[in-house]
């Protein structure tokens, strides 16, 4: 079958734009810059943004054993309305995957349910938590990560990424010293003292990750930081780069766009871990991102039901991202401060993260994947129920005015999500 899709404005360079029609035939890009005028499938997208399908490597789908935050089939219908055409799910779910039937077990409701390409993580560790290894090599997950809790014990922690190293994987790293966190529920500043809440000190994080790029080095595996938060942990991820380590980060938008400062009441919407740091931490988290200290942008979508977060700061940690992530940044980056480009969010949300992890996808080239996302950069939308597609509405950005939101998502070439007009 032969799809055209016509009138696409593909980007060169920075913020600058060429109008292409793309012929693709049975799921697969034949040209970028097609001549053709007829296909059994034509599509006009009259002049918007034709990207790359985004890839997410850090979400939560919570199924199976939290199927009332989020399911495969929700998660998925998220990610494309993101924009997102393959997600990487995190295994702090029940039962966790820590066994071969488990992990298959979670495969074939992907393979029934998600409308997106999804990667099930493995964790590094059996129920999370334990300091016995999972058998890496019997489940074979495309990389294995304890996500949601840190590897308390370095030993633990050199064992994996040996075991990983030899298998050409990587070791993704939540990192949290629990013996540093005293219960804390945000960012330990003048907003906790203010609330009365207990804080978490930057120390909890970036402790772990000066030790590990210490042991990434001596293993020599790919180790990736996720949700980095602290000006520290930046800090020790170049520590670890200028001694030769394989280390690699990700940050969140929340991260990006929003401090411990905009947090004025306690209000469950704003609890997540890593929580939101002072305004220094987050500039230069930026500057991290615009100079390649860190490599990619990944939402940590992280959904829960409203009578969890109507518990505010004594409830779960964690916000979705999904819908939000790239016109949220599209319009304050972009847009706004002008301090990104249409380019740096192309590869810090697309092919940045499919280079780091070995995935297929669209990378813009002739038989690459037909995986592509629409974007309309002048329609204005608010962000709101009838916006969300996740089975939960858990964001500190409800209501919030953006540009920038996608229209149309394609896996394979096949149309999975559609709000053309």
């Amino acid at each position: 079958m032969l799809t055209l899709i016509k009138n696409a404005n593909i980007i060169v360079r920075d913020n600058e734009l060429k109008k292409v029609n793309v012929l693709i035939e049975d799921g697969i890009i034949k040209s970028m810059d097609s001549n053709e005028e007829t296909a059994d499938k034509v599509i006009d997208i009259k002049g918007k943004l034709l990207m790359p399908g985004l890839v997410d490597v850090h979400i939560h789908l919570r199924e199976p054993g939290f199927t009332h935050k989020e399911t495969i089939e929700t998660g998925t219908m998220a990610a494309a309305k993101g924009g997102f055409t393959t997600v990487c799910s995190m295994p702090n779910v029940n039962p966790v995957p820590d066994t071969v039937e488990t992990f298959n077990a979670i495969n074939e409701i992907i393979e029934k349910d998600a409308i997106v390409k999804v990667h099930q993580y493995a964790p590094i560790t059996k129920a999370l938590v334990s300091d016995e290894l999972v058998d890496m090599k019997a489940i074979n997950a495309f990389a294995y990560t304890n996500d949601g809790v840190g590897v308390q014990t370095a030993g633990t922690m050199y064992q994996a990424m040996l075991e990983a190293q030899s298998l050409n994987k990587a070791i993704v790293a939540h990192t949290e010293d629990n013996s540093l966190l005293y219960g804390g529920v945000m960012h330990k500043g003048t907003q906790s003292e203010k609330l009365g809440l207990k804080g978490i000190m930057s120390a909890t994080e970036s402790s772990q990750i000066a030790r590990d790029v210490i042991l990434a080095y001596e293993t020599k595996v790919h180790y990736h930081v996720c949700h980095v938060s602290t000006k520290e942990s930046i800090a020790a991820i170049k520590m670890g780069k200028a001694i030769g380590a394989n280390v690699t980060s990700e940050v969140s938008p929340h991260h990006l766009l929003l401090s411990h400062l905009d947090i004025t009441s306690n209000d469950g919407a704003y609890k997540m871990n890593p929580p939101l740091r002072g305004e220094d931490d987050k500039e230069v988290l930026i500057q991290a991102l615009i100079d390649g200290d860190i490599e990619i942008i990944a939402t940590d979508h992280a959904p829960h039901a409203k009578e969890e977060k109507a518990l505010n700061f004594d409830g779960p940690f964690g916000i979705i991202g999904l819908e939000t992530a790239f016109p949220l940044l599209y319009t304050e980056f972009v847009e706004k401060q002008k301090r990104f480009t249409l380019e740096n969010l192309q590869n810090w949300m697309s092919i940045k993260p499919k280079e780091l992890f070995n995935l297929e996808g669209n990378f813009m080239n002739e038989n690459d994947a037909a995986d592509f996302a629409v974007f309309d950069l002048d329609k204005t939308v608010t962000i709101d129920k009838n916006f969300i597609r996740s089975k939960s509405e858990n964001t500190p950005f409800m209501n919030q005015t953006i540009k920038g939101a996608c229209v149309m998502t394609l896996v394979d070439g096949n149309v999975v999500y559609e709000e053309l007009v």
